[in-house]
């Protein structure tokens, strides 16, 4: 391919490709992360500790409980729970990011400020779902290795970073909702 005939024309996607592509990733994160907080409420119940408690620990001490009690009966309960978490990480920062693209196009006249940050934001829960990879990963590391409390607080400040992105990305979906019915009713007000 030559880079001198690549424009930003071959990047666009149509609008209705965009609200389908946004429809399947958010109902897929949907359906997946029903599926990892019912596997991750019955781990807890089992064991008295879920994947998804760990974000909120800082110390080793709290680390070092939880892998006592995995590791004899639970741990392939919990090894599925980091690898479904995985899977959802792509699935929310896509519907995330599609929807920012969605109500920013609905809501941000074109070459506006608001239309510029909302289009940099909508970087922001990519960056939350590879934070959540890190910190899976050094979740992992500290079951493996130990657990420190220097490493259980960078955890726990990766986690928080990643749940901001979140719910920043939880904002951009409400808005794509917002300007899903919004379009709906302009169209019911179009039809005779």
């Amino acid at each position: 391919m030559n880079l001198e005939h690549f424009s930003a024309d071959t990047m666009r996607i149509t609008k209705q490709l965009l609200v389908r592509r946004w429809a399947v990733s958010t109902l897929l994160a949907i359906l997946v992360f029903a599926v990892l907080a019912a596997s991750d409420l019955r781990l807890e119940a089992l064991s008295g500790f879920g994947t998804a408690e760990l974000q909120r620990f800082s110390t080793a001490q709290q680390y070092n409980a939880a892998f006592m009690v995995w590791p004899s009966v639970y741990a392939v309960r919990a090894g599925f729970n980091w690898g479904l978490d995985y899977l959802l990480m792509p699935l929310y920062a896509a519907s995330f990011f599609y929807s920012a693209i969605i109500a920013r196009e609905a809501f941000a006249p074109a070459g506006s400020r608001f239309h510029r940050i909302i289009t940099m934001l909508a970087a922001v829960p990519v960056a939350g779902a590879m934070l959540d990879m890190f910190e899976n990963a050094l979740q992992l590391f500290m079951m493996l290795s130990g657990a420190t409390d220097g490493l259980a607080r960078i955890a726990l400040t990766v986690s928080s970073a990643k749940l901001m992105a979140i719910m920043l990305g939880v904002v951009m979906l409400v808005g794509a909702v917002l300007a899903q019915v919004q379009e709906r009713q302009k169209k019911r007000l179009k039809s005779p």
